[in-house]
């Protein structure tokens, strides 16, 4: 069998993470490929070990602006070269961006290919500061990476090599998204949610750029004309942070007269139940590299209403949801009272976004393609 050496510089699950998770599930039963990950202990680390996958501990710290950045830069890139070289590894597979900055080297001094999995618009989470030098610094990754995979066309064009690049769109395990027994009753008891409600959500790590402040000014214009419906935000800060944005949310809510019609839930390891209360999911952050969690809506049967921005017309076709102007909150919340007042066309809009995430947006049709990559960087004989 022939070795790649996953990358990641992440402890928690954030998105990256459970895509490299699935990913591997599916290498696992590959024939061919041989999954091993470089990273440091925590949950990423607990779940591929759980899959029978080896994993070899190795913390990459932050390089910005660090002190010891040289230092840390060698050493841990020599650290996964030697790891590269015991495992054997055909490939290098970096998932994050640190990680990339340390596979560079480390694929160099291995003397193995290296593929840059961008997941990203930016090497930084919000926009740049310095656009030339996220330009610059891209331009290397591009130059040091034997293939670079985009997770969508909006993040290729964002990259400086268009000839090194392959858009794969990332997949889900699509049999983990469905209405489980005993369906939605026990969800909306745990929570206090009303019994029978229409429930607007939407899921996503706690940061103002994930748009929870513009769903709560969307829920207060609905709420003026819908008193029935409630309002679900599901999602805390796993990486410990944005406290201070948490209570402005709750300040919103209270200030919005919304406190007995918003639910937080908090961090939930397994969305699939609160992703099933829903009768609309919306998707209101600023422009996403992919938005993974639009694809286990539309698993889960559920219309998306959400920005026409980012990767999102690449996802949402006009029979799976509503595409509304960037920014526009209104036609955001005239958007879901259209389809609360149809309720029978937003089944049928779910039930089209069912059936588009399952031919087009598997983990199985993500790892095909990817190990085509794989074949491919293989076979051109860059393995020395």
């Amino acid at each position: 069998m022939i070795s790649i050496l996953f990358l990641d510089h992440a402890e928690a699950l954030g998105g990256a993470e459970y895509s490299l998770l699935w990913l591997i599930e599916q290498l696992q039963a590959s024939s061919q490929w041989r999954p091993h990950l470089a990273c440091p202990p925590g949950a990423l680390a607990d779940g591929v070990r759980a899959l029978g996958a080896p994993v070899y501990p190795v913390a990459m710290p932050r390089l910005r602006r660090s002190s010891r950045l040289l230092r840390h830069w060698l050493s841990t890139a020599r650290d996964i070269a030697a790891i590269a070289r015991d495992v054997d590894a055909a490939i290098l597979h970096t998932n994050t961006i640190r990680a990339t900055m340390y596979g560079i080297l480390a694929a160099r001094l291995a003397r193995r290919p290296l593929i840059w999995h961008m997941r990203d618009f930016w090497l930084s989470e919000t926009p740049p500061t310095r656009p030339q030098l996220d330009d610059g610094l891209k331009r290397i990754l591009c130059a040091a990476s034997t293939r670079v995979i985009a997770n969508s066309r909006a993040t290729a064009a964002h990259l400086p090599c268009p000839a090194k690049i392959e858009v794969v769109y990332n997949g889900i395990p699509i049999h983990q998204y469905d209405v489980r027994e005993p369906g939605i009753e026990p969800f909306f008891q745990e929570w206090g949610i009303p019994s029978g409600a229409p429930v607007v959500g939407m899921a996503g790590r706690l940061r103002p750029w994930k748009g929870q402040r513009v769903f709560l000014q969307m829920a207060a214009y609905i709420h003026r004309q819908r008193p029935d419906v409630h309002f679900l935000i599901v999602g805390g800060s796993p990486f410990g942070k944005d406290d201070a944005y948490v209570r402005e949310l709750q300040a919103l809510v209270a200030r919005s007269n919304l406190t007995n019609f918003v639910t937080f839930t908090g961090h939930l390891s397994d969305i699939g139940s609160a992703l099933a209360a829903m009768t609309i999911f919306v998707h209101p952050g600023e422009p996403e590299p992919f938005g993974l969690v639009n694809i286990e809506a539309m698993a889960m049967g559920k219309p998306v209403i959400a920005f026409a921005h980012g990767a999102l017309p690449e996802i949402v076709t006009p029979e799976t949801g509503i595409l509304v102007p960037p920014g526009d909150v209104n036609a955001l919340a005239k958007a879901a009272l259209s389809l609360l007042a149809r309720p029978e066309y937003a089944a049928g809009m779910g039930k089209a976004g069912q059936a588009r995430a399952r031919s087009s947006f598997s983990m199985e049709r993500a790892a095909r393609e990817i190990q085509t990559i794989y074949q491919s960087v293989f076979s051109g004989g860059t393995h020395e």
